[in-house]
């Protein structure tokens, strides 16, 4: 080979190495792996590494902003005073009576579920007046009988049937 050129001799003596152009200086290739690469990156196929580093940096802000509003319920948010750390899940109150609750609820979706599926229309809409199914409150017989245009009697004798057939049908489901 030749003689070294003098950029190369002070890159070595600043601990700076070129092991790309060292390697291709003798072949004289060089350039034109140069302007491939240049080429490329102008169109786009070869991003930078500060390029990609951008890029996963705002990366990593969008997963941030997408998760911004959850919490974990074991994060850490305080310390009592005796040192401890409190967790979000041990500020939280739960009612003791909350299980009771959801099974007077679930219960009552199944029996509106069952007046709607068991009962004649008629059966059906005086038992959801009488016991208030529909949120309203609930109406007396005789509400019942004035609003239907029928006698008390016939609306008691009505409603004993209707909760004849919801009990057999609760009792087969």
């Amino acid at each position: 080979m030749g003689r070294t050129p003098m950029w190369c001799c002070l890159a070595r003596s600043m601990n700076t190495s070129f092991p790309k152009f060292q390697q291709d200086w003798g072949s004289g290739s060089w350039t034109v792996k140069q302007r491939k690469i240049l080429q490329k990156r102008r169109n786009g196929a070869l991003r930078s590494r500060q390029e990609q580093v951008a890029n996963e940096i705002l990366m990593h802000f969008r997963a941030q902003r997408k998760n911004q509003g959850e919490l974990s319920l074991s994060d850490s948010i305080d310390g009592d005073g005796d040192g401890n750390s409190l967790s979000l899940m041990d500020t939280i109150s739960v009612d003791d009576n909350m299980l009771e609750e959801l099974d007077a609820r679930d219960a009552c979706v199944k029996v509106r579920r069952c007046v709607r599926d068991c009962l004649e229309p008629r059966e059906s809409m005086i038992i959801t007046l009488r016991y208030g199914l529909s949120g309203k409150r609930p109406m007396t017989q005789r509400e019942i009988a004035e609003q239907c245009g029928i006698s008390r009697s016939y609306i008691s004798r009505i409603e004993k049937k209707a909760l004849k057939k919801l009990e057999a049908a609760m009792e087969g489901r």
